[in-house]
């Protein structure tokens, strides 16, 4: 049952990401990666790690791609104004694209399979655990990075702020 589940995310991921790419429509291409997010969110859900799918839904289709949707529609791009691309700039993405293709298909033929499935533990993706380990072994990093992000927060106002004149 759980392979049919796989697959059938793996197909829908798949299939959004293509119409992600090749829509001609911005806003179309937005809604199909959060259409493709949500489908990798799932294969999280199904490798038992809830957390990291609820926080790829959070940060990912919740935040970055209405921000991406409110820059489109900001933007107001329509083919008019869009600057078209000489041929030349079609052939050289062309060949990065091969070349990374020719990359990849390297990469991957000299991998190696596995040849015992990995033993699963049924708790590895729980909050429980990861909140375990960031308190524990990674607690002066926790609080460092949360005073840097302190730290920034007050930069950002600081920048941000209008000079009031006295």
């Amino acid at each position: 049952m759980t392979l049919y589940i796989f697959l059938t995310l793996a197909i829908v991921s798949v299939i959004t990401a293509l119409l992600m790419v090749f829509s001609r429509n911005p806003v179309h291409s937005v809604l199909f990666l959060i259409l493709t997010f949500f489908a990798i969110a799932g294969q999280y859900v199904l490798l038992n790690a809830q957390f990291l799918a609820v926080v790829h839904i959070i940060v990912y289709a919740g935040a970055i791609m209405v921000l991406f949707l409110f820059v489109l529609m900001m933007l107001n791009l329509n083919s008019e104004t869009e600057p078209q691309k000489s041929t030349m700039w079609k052939i050289m993405a062309a060949i990065a694209a091969g070349s990374l293709l020719l990359t990849l298909t390297g990469a991957l033929r000299g991998s190696v399979q596995l040849a015992t499935p990995v033993q699963s533990n049924p708790r590895v993706g729980l909050v429980e655990n990861l909140g375990k380990v960031l308190f524990t072994d990674f607690v002066v990093p926790f609080e460092i990075a949360g005073i840097l992000f302190l730290a920034a927060m007050v930069g950002a106002v600081l920048v941000g702020k209008k000079d009031l004149k006295l």
